[in-house]
């Protein structure tokens, strides 16, 4: 059987592999020139450059890597010579022994992800999280796991036909990503593929207080052998679900006090809600889960305080690369001085601009005029670098104030990922509270 890989980065590279080790043939594009030459000695071929059909001559699979979009040449292309088309996660997944937790959303996926595994492996089952978390599904086939914890994005899921996990994880559902997908319609299509294949052996978990998420749920509820649904919520218990309940977390066969966890801000407490209602129904000891509760914080570039000066707070929250991340990250703050901007993705981020609780935008990348714009007069100052930005930042912003990083916007335009972007304006912070020039 050949294979025709799209992509060679992290996920391309991995299904190549699995599909040499499974005996197929396998050929890799990419439009960067040298792009997969390591895979020539492991008897991977390898096309890079510009397309051309004929690369598909014999293919009897794609696997599509994220960079290449639905109307993409390649992927337009094989579905018209008849060719199936797989995400790398479809691929992979077809070759594995163990079961499913698979977690998406436009928002959270990768905090539910790493706390559900956290909360698995403090009970002793062998479990990783995977997927578009950074560890391709494809690295791991083979290898022994009572269950993995899949973190799935839209594009991956586009891609899906049988993929099916026992466990789906759907957290909320924003407009994202509509330089990929031809619509947001599309988009939440996408997003539905997670429990296709369901039966009622299944289950799924939700945000019950997300109002993107309840069309899906409806139309969960109208099918036929629908999985279990389960609702949560970071704010109260819902009817049938878990959540906050008069000052305790409550979880299936758990009650913790509240004011254990890290953090009351409803949004971590949802994700870690979920994460623990996944865990719990794949053997996690509560134990577990309410240690894991107890002692988890979210990863870099997510809300993170940085620091404060003249009682100023500095908050990096890069990974908010959607306008519905980044108001969510605005509202939890009284009085915000608000850096953002960058590549929007075909999403209107002007309501950022508007925000009620921002005094001041500090409008950063391509997007900075749309921004401008939407603040009106006085309201906004655009900044070439991150540095610029934190230094207008601190000077707009008073004692009371958090000087808040949250883009709403992807950051190719000037950093190579939201981590660079972050990573940039914490160095900005320390150099200005050390009270360097920057």
């Amino acid at each position: 059987m050949r294979l025709l890989v799209l992509g060679a980065a992290v996920s391309g590279t991995a299904a190549a592999r699995l599909a040499k080790r499974l005996g197929y043939s396998v050929t890799v594009f990419d439009r960067q020139p040298g792009a997969g030459t390591e895979l020539i000695g492991e008897g991977i071929g390898t096309v890079t450059g510009g397309w051309e059909p004929d690369a598909l001559t014999g293919i009897d699979l794609v696997v599509a890597s994220p960079g290449f979009p639905l109307r993409s040449a390649p992927i337009t292309d094989a579905r018209e010579y008849g060719v199936p088309v797989w995400s790398e996660v479809e691929f992979a997944w077809r070759h594995l022994k163990a079961p499913v937790i698979a977690v998406t959303g436009t928002n959270g996926k990768t905090t539910v992800t790493e706390a559900a595994a956290a909360m698995l492996a403090a009970s002793g089952t062998t479990t990783a999280a995977v997927g578009n978390i950074g560890t391709p599904l494809s690295s791991v086939v083979g290898e022994d796991f009572d269950v993995l914890v899949v973190e799935v994005s839209s594009f991956q899921l586009e891609f899906t036909e049988l993929f099916h996990p026992h466990t789906a994880v759907l957290m909320n559902l924003a407009p994202d990503h509509l330089d990929w997908h031809p619509s947001y319609t599309a988009y939440a299509a996408s997003k539905a593929k997670l429990f296709a294949n369901q039966t009622e052996d299944d289950l799924v978990v939700f945000d019950n207080d997300d109002p993107g998420l309840q069309p899906l749920v409806k139309t969960l509820r109208g099918r036929g052998q629908s999985p279990r649904l389960w609702p949560v919520s970071g704010r109260e218990r819902p009817a049938g679900g878990s959540g906050p309940s008069a000052g305790t977390l409550q979880l299936p066969g758990l009650t913790m006090p509240l004011a254990d966890l890290t953090s009351s801000n409803p949004t971590l407490v949802v994700d870690l809600v979920a994460a623990g209602v996944a865990a719990i129904e794949h053997g996690a000891h509560t134990e577990a889960v309410a240690e894991v509760c107890r002692s988890f914080r979210p990863g870099r570039h997510r809300r993170t305080q940085i620091g404060g000066k003249d009682g100023v707070a500095f908050v990096d929250d890069s990974k908010a690369t959607n306008p519905h991340a980044a108001l969510a990250s605005i509202a939890s703050f009284p009085s915000v001085v608000l850096i953002a901007g960058g590549v929007a993705k075909g999403l209107d981020i002007t309501p950022l601009a508007r925000a009620g609780n921002v005094r001041h935008v500090v409008a950063i990348g391509e997007s900075a005029p749309a921004l401008i714009g939407a603040a009106g007069p006085g309201r906004a100052t655009r900044a070439d670098s991150m540095v610029e930005a934190v230094e207008v930042a601190a000077r707009m912003a008073r004692p009371g104030d958090t000087v808040l990083l949250a883009p709403g916007c992807a950051s190719f335009d000037m950093f190579e990922s939201y981590g660079a972007r972050g990573a940039a304006f914490c160095d900005a912070v320390s150099s200005l509270i050390k009270g360097g020039s920057g």
